[in-house]
This record gives C-alpha cells, sequence and structure tokens, in this order.
C-alpha cells in the first residue's frame, strides 16, 4: 500500500452485487431497481464497522464502496485504474451470489482477477453447494482456478482475518463457516449510504431481523444455509437502525426474514416499533411469514400496528399433495381464507407466491387453481414461479444424486425458467403455462374485484390499482419478474456475456431506442386501461356493502361448498383425514 499525503495508506474495499443476463446476454440493469439488496447491506454495515475500528492497523484507512448491479453499472477498468492511482491495496468482494448471479459474478471475477486485485465470491450459491454436495461442482473449482477465493457462510465476526488476510496477499481458497453460525445480537446491522437507497424504487432499505426458518421445505436453500435455529437481533438493534436510516430520510423498510413470523423475538421487536411510531416516527415496513402465522397470538395485530403494510406468504399451492410432496406440511388449505381475511382485518395488503411445475401440475390444473384462488382467496397479489432445484435446496441435492439431466447454466436458476424436466409437461408447456398464469390472474374482470374488496376494506383503490400493474406490466412488456424489475431499463453495450458478439452501435442503439418506444408505449397503454377500470369501480355507489366469497367469513361447512375443498381428489381426500382426525379427538375427549 502507498503512503499517502496524510501519512495514511489507503485500502479499498469494493463490495458488488452481481444481477444477471438476459436472454440477449446483456445485464439486467435498471434506473431503479425494485428491490434493495440486503446481502450488500448486512456486509457494508459488518465493513463499516471494521473500518471505524481500523482493524489493519491506525495508519490505515478502509475506504469501502458499494455497488448494486442491478441499478448501478460496475465498469471494471475504472474500478481498478481508481485503485491503482490511490493505493494498489484493495479486496473484490462479490456479495450475495445466488444461483443465477453466479455466471456474471464470475466473469467480473475473471476480470479483477487479471488486474491483479484479489476477488472474493460469497453468497448462496457457494454456501449452498458447499453444505449440499458431495463434491464441490466445476463453476467453484473455475473461480479456485482463477485465483478467487471462496467464502461459504456469514460474516458477522468473520470479516477482520478476511481484510488482513487480503491486505497481507494470505488469501486462503475457501473460508467455509457453515457449521459457525454467529450470534446476531448486538452485531453490526445492515446499512446503506442513502445514495444506494435512493436507487431502488419506494427508497426502500432492508434488514434482517434474524435468521433461519424451522420448516423442511424441499425447494428452499435458506434451511441449509442459515440454519433452522431462530437467530435473532435485539428490539435495540433494530431501534438502531431504523433512527440511523430515519436520519437520512429513509423510513421505507423490507425485513427480509425468510419467515418472521418465526423469529423467536418477534413480539420484542413489533413492541419497539409501535413505540417508536407512537413517538411520531414515520415508518413502513414489508415482511414474509408463513401460512400458520394467524395462529400466534397478537402476531399480526402487532404487525399492523408496527406499521407492516405488506406481508409476502408463501402460499405455493393448492394442492395438498403437492404441498406435501415439497415437505411443505405447514401449509394446509382450511388456514387459507382465515390466514389472509386476518391480514386485511389488520389493515395489511397480502402477497402470495404460487409455484408452477410440481408433479402433480398440468397447465389445466394451473388454470383451474388459478380461478379457484380468484373467486375463493382474498389474496391481493399474485407471484408466479417456476419450480427450480437451487443449489443448495435438498431437491437439487436429490437430483444431483440420481444423475438426473438439469440445464447446466446457472443464469436460468431464477426461478423464471425451466431447468428441469417434468414429469406431465413437456419445458414447452411448463413454460407456456408459467408466462400464461400471470395474464390469467390479471384479467380485467380479476383486477376490478381486487379493486372492489379493496374499497371495501378501506384500501386506497388508486394505490392498490398501481400495485397490480407494476406486477402485471413487467412480465408483459420486460418479460421478467416484477420482482427482478424496476424503473427504466438500461442496457450498456458493452455489459454482455462474454462468448456473444459485440454489438455494432448502429445496429444495438436503433434496436435499443425501438425496444424503448414499444415497451413505453405498450406499458403506458395497459396503465391507461388500468385506469379505466379503475374509473369504474370507484363509479360503482356503496362500495363498503361490497362483499363476495372470498371475502365471505369463514364458516362451519363451508368445506362442502367451496371448491378449494372439493375440486380435486387430493383436496377431498385431505379433508377427509382432517374430519377423521377431528372426529377421533372429539371421542378421546369424551
Amino acid at each position: 500500500m502507498n503512503i499517502r499525503k496524510d501519512g495514511r495508506r489507503r485500502f479499498h474495499l469494493l463490495l458488488i452485487k452481481p444481477s444477471h443476463y438476459d436472454g440477449a446476454g446483456y445485464v439486467i440493469q435498471w434506473l431503479r431497481s425494485s428491490l434493495p439488496s440486503n446481502s450488500l447491506a448486512a456486509v457494508y454495515g459488518i465493513a463499516r464497522d471494521a473500518a471505524a475500528r481500523e482493524v489493519l492497523g491506525e495508519d490505515v484507512e478502509i475506504r469501502i464502496r458499494t455497488l448494486d448491479e442491478t441499478n448501478s453499472r460496475v465498469d471494471v477498468k475504472r474500478l481498478v485504474r481508481a485503485v491503482r492511482k490511490d493505493s494498489g491495496a484493495a479486496l473484490v468482494g462479490l456479495v450475495g451470489v445466488q444461483s443465477n448471479q453466479y455466471p456474471r459474478a464470475l466473469d467480473l471475477g475473471r476480470r479483477f482477477r487479471a488486474a491483479g486485485l484479489p476477488v472474493v465470491i460469497g453468497g448462496f450459491h457457494v454456501s449452498g453447494c458447499l453444505a449440499m454436495l458431495e463434491e464441490m461442482p466445476a463453476e467453484l473449482k473455475e473461480a479456485l482456478d482463477l485465483g478467487i477465493s471462496l467464502f461459504a457462510g456469514e460474516l458477522e465476526g468473520r470479516l477482520d482475518d478476511l481484510l488482513r488476510d487480503a491486505a497481507q496477499d494470505r488469501l486462503r481458497p475457501v473460508y467455509d463457516f457453515l457449521r459457525e453460525l454467529p450470534d446476531l445480537s448486538d452485531m453490526p446491522t445492515p446499512y446503506l449510504p442513502p445514495d444506494r437507497v435512493r436507487l431502488t424504487m419506494g427508497k426502500r432499505a432492508s434488514f434482517d431481523a434474524g435468521r433461519g426458518c424451522p420448516y423442511l421445505c424441499s425447494f428452499c436453500t435458506i434451511i441449509n444455509v442459515q440454519g433452522r435455529k431462530s437467530r435473532h437481533r435485539t428490539a435495540d438493534d433494530i431501534e438502531r437502525l431504523v433512527r440511523a436510516d430515519a436520519q437520512d430520510g429513509i423510513t421505507n423498510f423490507f425485513i427480509t426474514d425468510d419467515n418472521f413470523a418465526r423469529n423467536r423475538n418477534w413480539e420484542a421487536i413489533f413492541d419497539r416499533l409501535i413505540e417508536l411510531r407512537a413517538s411520531g416516527m414515520e415508518m413502513r415496513f414489508v415482511i414474509q411469514t408463513d401460512t400458520q402465522c394467524h395462529r400466534i397470538p397478537g402476531f399480526i395485530e402487532k404487525a399492523g400496528k408496527a406499521g407492516v403494510t405488506r406481508t409476502f406468504i408463501g402460499l405455493e399451492n393448492i394442492d395438498p399433495d403437492s404441498l406435501k410432496g415439497a415437505r411443505k406440511g405447514q401449509n394446509k388449505i382450511t388456514d387459507y381464507r382465515a390466514l389472509l381475511q386476518a391480514w386485511h382485518h389488520a389493515g395489511v395488503l397480502t402477497y402470495a407466491g404460487y409455484i408452477i411445475g410440481f408433479p402433480n401440475d398440468t397447465p389445466e390444473s394451473v388454470r383451474r387453481d388459478i380461478e379457484i384462488i380468484q373467486r375463493e382467496l382474498p389474496v391481493d397479489i399474485m407471484e408466479f414461479f417456476v419450480l427450480t432445484p437451487l443449489p443448495g435446496s435438498q431437491d437439487h441435492q436429490r437430483l444431483v444424486e440420481q444423475g438426473a439431466p438439469l440445464d447446466p447454466d446457472l443464469n436460468n436458476y431464477d426461478t423464471q425458467h425451466v431447468t428441469m424436466d417434468h414429469p406431465r409437461m413437456s419445458k414447452a408447456e411448463w413454460e407456456d403455462i408459467y408466462r400464461e398464469a400471470w395474464d390469467l390472474y390479471y384479467t380485467d374482470e380479476h383486477v376490478a374485484t381486487v379493486l372492489r374488496r379493496a374499497r371495501a376494506w378501506g384500501y386506497d383503490p388508486e394505490n392498490m390499482m398501481a400495485k397490480l400493474f407494476a406486477f402485471h406490466a413487467p412480465v408483459v412488456y420486460e418479460d421478467m419478474h416484477p420482482l427482478e424489475g424496476g424503473l427504466i431499463r438500461r442496457k450498456i453495450r458493452w455489459d454482455r456475456r462474454p462468448g456473444l458478439p459485440l454489438e455494432n452501435p448502429l445496429v444495438f442503439y436503433p434496436k435499443l431506442a425501438w425496444e424503448h418506444l414499444s415497451k413505453y408505449t405498450g406499458a403506458f397503454l395497459m396503465h391507461r386501461h388500468y385506469r379505466r377500470i379503475l374509473a369504474r369501480v370507484l363509479a360503482e355507489p356503496d362500495p363498503e356493502t361490497y362483499t363476495d366469497t372470498a371475502m365471505a367469513p369463514v364458516e362451519q361447512g363451508e368445506e362442502d361448498k367451496l371448491d378449494l375443498f372439493t375440486a380435486t381428489v387430493s383436496a377431498r381426500e385431505f379433508m377427509h383425514k382432517r374430519r377423521t382426525l377431528a372426529a377421533r379427538r372429539s371421542q378421546a375427549g369424551t
């Protein structure tokens, strides 16, 4: 490290959250991205603490730079020049890399290594592979061959040594802390500078209040990386975090716990947030919960009071056999209506995930299920996903052990592409019904129904219309999942996947201009159409009197009337088992 004029040396820590490639090989990037990266925020918070403690010595300034590639271009040449001009000492951390982002991360890492900078890749792909596979996969070996280090596990308590190793040019090939899960209490909390947060839509920050989930879902990677035991931050940690962001003008948060309902400290955290809101602090939160959270006394009520405005629920399917096969035993179709209505009574919008591709699924069954959901479940926003054997999941481990054919391109492991065989659908049928599902749910008729429900429940229908549009338009006009979307697509001619040709500017820029014109004209016309639907709904009298089957209170005997419980053999068998079990319990009680 070169000596600066002030006598201190400088060490650059570049923290980069990679994006991934679209179908044409261009990096997916936006003027404003949809979701913040909590991995980036968590690592930055830890790094900022390490810099403040001067872990490389009093004479070394650690300069941290963060880049989320979904909203910021990673100009490798410029970053390398800045490091060389200043000191030449640095560590490039490719942070929170998921499986679909790994090819892009490896491409970036290869370029930084060619420039002589040390690189480490961490995140769910590295951790999941090392946690679940007996043999290291080829793409991880390729990273090691390039001199890139791999980091598995969580960074709390480990960054100091990693920085020292990098500064002394002695990075180990693999850092494996999967069996040493840290206690999160009193650890540095996630944080990003406000200029980074403002690059997300809604200026939303993120933090994890806890990690770990007790369930055994076969498609989940989190339980095999972060464990099944609840580890949580304290209420003091959360207060310190939200106050720091409030000073930056940030009051909108995504709590990224995979299942906040199973955070053992949920009540203390909610109580503290309720106190802060009562003192005048404005805060809004999005959380993720399971289908049993309505059974936790006070959970949903306190969530509403704490400022939770949206909850994402992993509904996944309404076929009991599919849920059982995915080891999703906590999801019971008999709970869905009560669960969703409880959230609405607390004033919280419901977002439900639905996975397409379970063994029993067919195009016909998916169409039928969506109709049932529209009619009988009061879901606001539906999100569809392709069942994907993500590295780190039990599904992936089983298929690898069986030698099943899997898509070799990790870029496709984004839960939007088909990456494995299906027993009842061809690849084309599976892809087609996934795409069709969005249009099946977001029909004019159902958009109007959701807006009517919003009015009856006291939600702002204009805001609801905007959310419905925001989840339908990206699929139609960008061919992307809305969570991967953003505001105004950016496409850099030079940032194309290696192996694909660099397009001539006389071809690239006119084509890009036409893409923008056609896509945004279409989106504008769709928005106008949505507004016409809203106008019709707003013109209807007595909105508070509107009701439908989904809104009707849960009542005894509805299991004989609703298609949710009667339309399929598996649903009928499930209900029969439930009745038999209830009868046995009743007899035992007498």
